[in-house]
């Protein structure tokens, strides 16, 4: 019998890489930063665009599911937890590092119940993914 959140983690992979891609060529332009909570919490509207089309992407193909999008919780939007399968998105995770061109930052998109993990380092190229009591 096929792994039925192996379709899922597939998919996640491939939006992560074109997530990846977004911001990637977002740091060859200016960046429009904003600040959250803090001086040192900052939002750039490439977190914001990609968290969309994350977001937006999934809800097409997994209409049930849910999200919680770090943007969107950040701009008051709340994270309400049912039993419907919920992805955690952070479009751009490490964005201090991002608005600074420091290459220690990652799309990451996670199933809430840890079946699996999609983390893509879209500076240095590097993908890792993992499912259920497999490392990524």
């Amino acid at each position: 019998m096929a792994d039925p959140w192996q379709e899922c983690m597939d998919y996640a992979v491939t939006l992560a890489r074109q997530a990846g891609e977004m911001a990637r060529e977002a740091l060859k332009n200016e960046m429009n930063i904003m600040i959250k909570s803090s001086p040192v919490d900052l939002v750039t509207a490439t977190d914001q665009k990609v968290e969309k089309m994350l977001i937006s992407s999934i809800k097409e193909k997994y209409p049930s599911h849910s999200f919680i999008g770090e943007e969107s919780v950040a701009a008051g939007e709340k994270s309400i937890l049912t039993d419907s399968p919920t992805w955690i998105i952070d479009p751009i995770d490490g964005t201090t590092n991002f608005v600074h061109g420091f290459p220690f930052v990652a799309v990451s998109i996670e199933w809430l119940k840890c079946l699996f993990h999609c983390f893509k380092n879209f500076c240095v190229l590097r993908m890792y993914f993992g499912k259920n009591m497999q490392a990524s």
